[in-house]
């Protein structure tokens, strides 16, 4: 690559795109890169600030920015996703399903910290939809060292930087729990909220059974519904310090294996999360999935539904960013709610 004046550039060939930007109207690129300049083109890349030009030379041990943008690509392109072509030296990913996105952090932030190449992703464990960007990379000059993309490959490891988990079929069972519901005294208004959640995601509710706060009742209708094929457990209520709030017992008793009570998430700070046999996830859902938009709930189902096994550290992590702010209009999953996760 060499830099020549455009007005000497006639014959030579540009070895990046030209991007032009008229506010409110395009920003795109007016001449590729491997186009061969025309006397007729050098007004137009005057009136795009175009004094000089670079025009391809090319050097040992040298790669052009495209080159250097698949290179990049390579290290972030998991299963279930497709890479745009190279526009401007810039490679995005795009998803090929419906799921969550995994992002290996660590291998992410020793790449950028390389310098001169740079790979910008979204939160990870969050959910993404078929056709949704999922990350863009590229370098920052126009040409890098190829020692230094062998680097960038070095300290991003074997597997690829991002990944996305499907959704599996699932087949849930509810649990209501709460004297006032079971007696009529109210209106069980918790219920359609968490099958409306569950019909987003596409599961299958297999059963529903409204308990009063008997523990022995509660539990009962837990091991019921296991016995009937459900591989998920949503018990809605009874959550609290209150002496009649019994369900976190209830879900003990019925052989699970307790992987927290509690979460650092707010709203959602009463969830609990067990398992029965090592994968059959049974969860305590707060009174707040009733009333707030976006709860510990929404954070943890879509993992849920990959088939995740999640742990005790996976929910202590939530803390940083786990406050909703409730916004007026909420952008979840791209709002700060669950940032970084």
């Amino acid at each position: 690559m060499k830099l020549i004046k455009t007005e000497d550039a006639v014959g030579h060939v540009i070895c990046h795109d030209i991007t032009q930007i008229i506010k409110g109207v395009t920003k795109d690129a007016i001449f590729r890169k491997g186009h061969i300049v025309r006397e007729e083109d050098i007004p137009v890349l005057l009136s795009v600030g175009k004094e000089n030009l670079y025009v391809w030379e090319k050097q040992e041990g040298m790669l052009h920015e495209d080159e250097a943008a698949e290179i990049l690509r390579q290290i972030c392109q998991g299963e279930h996703m497709h890479p745009s072509g190279v526009k401007e030296g810039k490679i995005e990913l795009i998803a090929d399903c419906d799921g969550v996105l995994k992002v290996d952090t660590e291998g992410l932030y020793k790449v950028n910290a390389l310098g001169e190449m740079m790979i910008a992703s979204r939160h990870g464990n969050f959910p993404v939809k078929k056709g949704e960007k999922l990350a863009g990379t590229r370098i920052i000059p126009l040409v890098i060292e190829e020692e230094k993309m062998k680097k960038a490959k070095e300290v991003a490891g074997e597997k690829p930087l991002l990944q996305i988990r499907p959704y599996l079929h699932k087949k849930a069972g509810i649990v209501t729990t709460g004297s006032e519901v079971y007696n009529h005294r109210i209106e069980d208004t918790f219920t359609p909220v968490i099958e409306e959640k569950l019909v987003e995601y596409g599961v299958e509710v297999m059963g529903h059974k409204v308990c009063n706060d008997n523990h022995f009742m509660i539990t009962e209708a837990i091991k019921d519904l296991l016995s009937k094929g459900c591989d998920m457990i949503l018990c809605t209520g009874g959550m609290s310090v209150d002496p009649d709030d019994r369900t976190p017992l209830a879900i003990k008793n019925a052989g699970t294996d307790v992987v927290t009570y509690g979460a650092p998430v707010l709203p959602g700070a009463m969830f609990l999360l067990a398992y029965y046999q090592g994968n059959i996830p049974v969860m305590g859902l707060p009174g707040c999935v009733m009333y707030s938009k976006r709860t510990v709930f929404d954070l943890i189902l879509p993992r849920i539904l990959t088939g995740e096994i999640l742990k005790k550290e996976d929910l202590d992590v939530l803390g940083e960013g786990g406050l909703c702010l409730n916004c007026p209009v909420c952008t979840f999953p791209n709002c700060g709610f669950g940032k970084g996760r």
